[in-house]
């Protein structure tokens, strides 16, 4: 009977391990269907908005009817309650609320801007609807309802929140929250006047948005005011949506092209005429990214050149109409008004940090060698050095009387942690994150800077969100975890990720950061993926989330290695920075070369016959570069959305670190990878979005005729009206990263 049993049993068992083993082992790997299956969904914060009273937060909710309300949090408590209900946003003989985009409170907390029904402005969304919640009568009333749907932008109380300013068809308007009063603030002149925001240019590479500045005593409003008539127009054409083409005109100003004519404007609301700033220099050869009032009576502005190398802080006095220069910065290579970090938040208003009761403003230069924290005063310019470090600062995180407070990593630029400064005599420095978050820490401070949102993240680890008190770290609330994610982490089968630092040649010293193959043997032999950036603007070897893409292809036997070369904005000193001042496409790529190379010699556990590389944007411009500078050391490279030739890309961006092609054409060209299409041995996939506003499809139109000229083999794909992130419509991103994947699993594959 026994014997009969197991005789029974074992077809059974086989066709269990045949059938559940490879299943599990199925389970462990992704693919681009799972990726992109909603299985794998990290949470990240809703926008909150912290209270001026530095103890609080506000963020949007669903009621339990799907309905948006705002909530009031207690930052160390959790307390909860509601600030306002759902159904305080229905209008009358409305079925539902209005939703909310963002909101903002008015100065004495008695009212509040709803944005809703919004759309887009090229990056963000900044056209829409505005309401006004009276938070004592809790009345709500919509402001220009005699405008067309979503055409609203920026809309702002006065300080005695009796008035809302906002701009329509690039004018200001000015609404009486009690009389409905409507008053029209500027005139247009003609078509190519903008007033109260600001060109394509300006938002893409100084963040400038919001073109205009309610004065303290909400008797005035300053504002910028530009004239684009002499910037050229680009087309980009949509082929899609209708059977006949249709041109979408962008006036976008090109390398050596002139800038808009931009002047600062300053109106009384009982005057009918604007008091124009006579700031020094040719309106289209300086650029003013920053205007701010410091009082009712004050106002502070940013004045680059032409050359972004000078910077003038200028100090305008209403009383007196006197106009001084308060401050003045100039380098050799350029001045950044906005320094690109891991631990920025992103694209803010360019107005300075002011302290000690708006008597002083924070700026940060590296004049020094480092990137330094200066205090300057209003009143006479004096400077004192708020940070004596020998290692750079990233990021201001927050001040108060005590501390400021910064991010820093003086060890490793891959990693970020919180320091802190004592305000007092001793200026000790003290670093505030505890050992026990090792990776990137970034802190979002509270006013006051006494309780702060920590975000926590590493290679291989879901991000963390909690609230800590400071000065002493203390853990307070977790407010996500991503334990659910983590857990689907745990469950697939990751990688090892290594940070390295490689000697690229003599003297240089690279950071990078090597995801090695799942199951990885050091006596096997693997294909390296090298993704690349390698431009001002970001860094690539960093202590973040890898990404399942990058999960998946290590997981086919790929080593994915990304480097950070001079000219990055790594935490390695001034020096290393600014070295590639005209030098893009040429310091970069050779260091990126070099260093891949020293991989190679170093790794014997990498193929050099089977090597790719590939990038996106500026990333797009080096894999070009290094497919055709270096074909006998990159055999596959797929470049998306890449600048092909300098002279084509947006004039602040690219003079900025270029300078200007008539004192230097040839660096110009020299960095362009158009210019050395002749190297060209390996496979070659080029990617664009026809729709791409930031680097124009033009660029793949002319490397491909260049291509095509040199009788140059290669491969292409188009996405029809995708912009620079080729993202919009179905499925979009989902069919880019697999033809990415297809593309190396056919050309540089595996064993």
């Amino acid at each position: 009977m026994k014997a009969n049993v197991k005789t029974l049993l074992l077809p059974i068992l086989l066709l269990f391990i045949a059938l559940y083993i490879p299943a599990v082992a199925q389970d462990q790997l992704l693919s681009i269907d799972r990726i992109y299956s909603g299985e794998f969904v990290q949470a990240g914060l809703p926008a909150y908005q912290w209270m001026p009273d530095g103890e609080s937060y506000a963020v949007v909710e669903q009621d339990d009817k799907g309905q948006s309300q705002i909530i009031l949090y207690t930052a160390t408590s959790g307390k909860r309650r509601v600030l306002v209900d759902a159904e305080e946003l229905q209008p009358a003989g409305q079925a539902v609320g209005i939703g909310i985009a963002d909101f903002s409170l008015s100065a004495d907390g008695s009212k509040m801007l709803v944005f809703t029904n919004t759309s887009k402005v090229w990056r963000a969304n900044t056209k829409g609807d505005y309401w006004v919640l009276d938070l004592e009568s809790r009345k709500l009333q919509q402001l220009g309802s005699g405008f067309p749907s979503s055409s609203l932008m920026f809309a702002k109380f006065d300080a005695s929140a009796q008035k809302v300013a906002y701009v329509h068809d690039f004018n200001i308007y000015i609404e009486d929250l009690q009389s409905h009063r409507l008053e029209q603030l500027t005139q247009r002149e003609a078509s190519s006047r903008i007033h109260g925001t600001f060109d394509w240019a300006y938002e893409e590479e100084f963040g400038a948005r919001d073109g205009f500045r309610w004065s303290p005593d909400a008797q005035k409003i300053a504002y910028w005011s530009f004239d684009i008539s002499e910037v050229g127009t680009f087309y980009m054409i949509n082929n899609t949506d209708s059977i006949y083409s249709k041109p979408i005109p962008l006036q976008y100003p090109k390398v050596g092209q002139n800038p808009s004519a931009v002047k600062i404007g300053i109106i009384g609301l009982e005057e009918e005429e604007t008091l124009w700033l006579e700031i020094p220099g040719i309106a289209n050869q300086n650029f003013l990214p920053g205007m701010q009032w410091v009082n009712e009576d004050q106002l502070l502005i940013q004045q680059l050149n032409r050359h972004q190398n000078k910077l003038t802080i200028w100090k305008y006095t209403l009383s007196t109409k006197s106009l001084t220069a308060l401050y003045t910065e100039e380098e050799d290579t350029w001045v950044d008004i906005y320094y690109p970090d891991i631990s920025a938040p992103g694209w803010e208003e360019n107005d300075l940090l002011l302290v000690n009761d708006n008597a002083a403003f924070l700026r940060m230069t590296e004049t020094d060698g480092w990137r330094h924290v200066y205090e300057v005063s209003i009143e006479d310019g004096k400077q004192t050095l708020l940070s004596p470090t020998e290692f750079d600062v990233a990021s201001i995180a927050g001040i108060n009387e005590d501390y400021l407070y910064f991010h820093a990593s003086p060890k490793t630029s891959s990693q970020r942690y919180l320091y802190q400064v004592s305000l007092g005599k001793d200026k000790k420095v003290t670093r505030v994150t505890p050992d026990l978050y090792p990776g990137i820490n970034t802190y979002d401070f509270a006013p006051g800077a006494k309780v702060a949102i920590h975000r926590y993240e590493q290679a291989l680890a879901a991000t963390h969100y909690q609230v800590v008190l400071l000065p002493k770290h203390e853990p307070l609330r977790i407010l996500e975890d991503n334990q659910a994610y983590q857990n689907k982490l745990h469950e697939i089968d990751l990688p090892e990720v290594q940070f390295f630092s490689i000697a690229a040649a003599e003297d240089l010293e690279m950071e990078g950061r090597m995801i090695l193959p799942t199951n990885f043997d050091e006596n096997k032999s693997y294909p390296v993926l090298f993704h690349v950036y390698g431009e001002p603007w970001g860094a690539v070897a960093t202590d973040n989330f890898i990404g399942l893409w990058n999960i998946m292809m290590a997981q086919k036997g790929y080593i994915i290695i990304d480097m950070d070369n001079r000219g990055t904005p790594s935490l390695k000193g001034s020096a290393w920075r600014k070295s590639i001042y005209r030098q893009v496409g040429q310091i970069n790529a050779d260091d990126q070369a070099a260093a891949a190379k020293a991989v190679l010699k170093k790794y014997d556990f990498i193929d050099p016959s089977r090597v790719a590389v590939w990038g996106w944007s500026g990333g797009g411009s080096m894999t070009q570069n290094l497919l055709f500078r270096y074909p006998d050391l990159y055999q596959t490279g797929i470049a998306v959305a890449g600048v092909s030739l300098q002279l084509i890309y947006d004039n602040i961006y690219q003079e900025r670190y270029m300078g200007l092609p008539n004192e230097n054409l040839e660096d110009f060209l020299v960095g362009s990878p158009i210019s050395h299409v002749a190297g060209l041995k390996g496979n070659l996939l080029l990617i664009h979005g026809t729709a791409d506003d930031n680097v124009h499809y033009q660029s793949m139109d002319l490397l491909v005729n260049e291509l095509i000229r040199q009788n140059k083999q290669f491969d292409m794909m188009a996405y029809p009206n995708r912009s620079h992130g080729i993202y919009e419509g179905e499925n979009t991103r989902k069919h880019l990263y697999t033809l990415i994947s297809n593309y190396l699993l056919k050309n540089t594959a595996p064993n």
